[in-house]
Parts: C-alpha cells; structure tokens; sequence
C-alpha cells in the first residue's frame, strides 16, 4: 500500500512508480532518472583505493528498466519531460532534437566521461560542464545520485514549471532542486531505504528556504542568433 508523506506542501510516495503515477495528477514537468536495467551495482569499475565508493551488490533496484507504458504514461502526465539514462531507452522513447549532456569534465576515466537526459521538448541540444570533484561536494547515498545542480540545470530550462514529478525519485535531488528554487515536487520512490533519506535531505532543504531564483531567465539567448532549430 502507497504511503503519502508531506513535507512544506511536498509530496513524498513510498511506492511503486506503476502503482502511484497512474494516481496522480497532471504536472508541469516530469524530470526523473529511472533505472536503466544494467546491473548497474555488479557492472565492475569500482575502486575503493580509488576514492570511488564500492556498490556491488548494492542495486537491486537496477535489475530491471520501467515497463514501456510507464514512459509513454510520464510523457502523459508531464506537460514536458525529462529522463536521465535517456540512452537506454531509445526503443521506447521518440526521437527528439534536444539532449542533454552533463560533461564531467574529465576523460578516460573507468567511468563515463558524460551522461545524456532525453527531452520532450523540440529545441537544440545543450551541454552542462559539471566535474566530477564538484558533483561529489553533495555526497553521494545512491549509486546514480545526481548532482542537485544538474537537476537545478534541468529546471531552469522550464522556469514556468511550478509543480514538477519524478516517479524515480532516489534520495531525492530532485526535490531539493524543486525546494531551492520555490517549486511544488511529487516523488516517487519504491526503496524504503532511499525514501527515508530523501524525505531528510528535502526537509532539510525545505527548513533552509529558497535558495536559487524563482523565475529563472531560462535559457541565454546569443545576439542575433534564434534558439529554435
């Protein structure tokens, strides 16, 4: 049984995506990073003498990507929308013209030098240039944790979001981006463990106020050039 928690006027689900989205109500934006279904605890390429913590075994929740209707129902439920591991989805996902890349400023590491989010929207590319060492500065409780500035990112190209969705909420980056910024977010999460801690880091966004702009610019706009393809 879904469990509904409230934090600020935020909704926190402790439940399955495919149980709890169809139950809820449209959103301006769905901005989620669902599983890729890679294995991705028991892929190698961990290296604690490294500094890079160790996650075998530790992500049984990546055995298995989302069923295809579950993005064809986040496409519906989000006016746009956004997913991370985009890559892994292609045959489930339409083609789109906007990517988005988070560059991680270093190359020919064992991990990926850049990751890539699918957009709804019908616009141009962009790159985010975000090193690693800086990311790390958020800790990292979850194998796949992004960044709250890349997600932060991710939201500005929408500054009219008011209400923003992610069925895969992890430990909850993206509420603490929608906190920082004075958006309504609805999460999602089926770990009770990763729950837990995304019901803490958003109360504790949440007791610090507004952080980052509430009506962001958007994107930057070049002098004499149009950003529509």
């Amino acid at each position: 049984m879904p469990e509904k928690v409230v934090i600020d006027g935020h909704e926190l689900w402790h439940g399955d995506a495919r149980e709890v989205l169809p139950l809820l109500a449209p959103v301006d934006l769905v901005l989620t990073d669902p599983p890729y279904g890679i294995d991705y605890g028991n892929a190698g390429g961990f290296s604690e003498k490294s500094g890079w913590k160790d996650w075998r075994g530790k992500a049984e929740w990546d055995k298995e990507r989302p069923a295809p209707w579950l993005f064809g129902l986040m496409r519906e439920k989000g006016a746009a929308c956004i997913v991370w591991g985009g890559n892994y989805f292609t045959d489930v996902l339409p083609p789109t013209m906007r990517w988005l890349v988070w560059d991680k400023g270093q190359r020919n590491f064992t991990l990926a030098d850049c990751e890539f989010a699918w957009s709804s929207e019908n616009k141009a590319a962009r790159v985010l240039t975000l090193p690693r060492a800086e990311a790390a500065q958020d800790g990292k409780e979850h194998p796949t944790q992004k960044p709250v500035r890349l997600m932060a990112w991710c939201l500005d190209m929408h500054p009219k979001a008011k209400t923003v969705c992610d069925p895969f909420m992890g430990t909850g980056t993206t509420g603490v981006a929608c906190v920082q910024s004075g958006r309504r977010f609805v999460g999602i999460e089926r770990e009770r463990h990763y729950f837990e801690i995304a019901c803490r880091r958003i109360e504790q966004a949440a007791a610090q106020g507004q952080l980052l702009p509430a009506d962001p610019a958007g994107e930057p706009q070049q002098a004499g050039l149009a950003l529509e393809p």
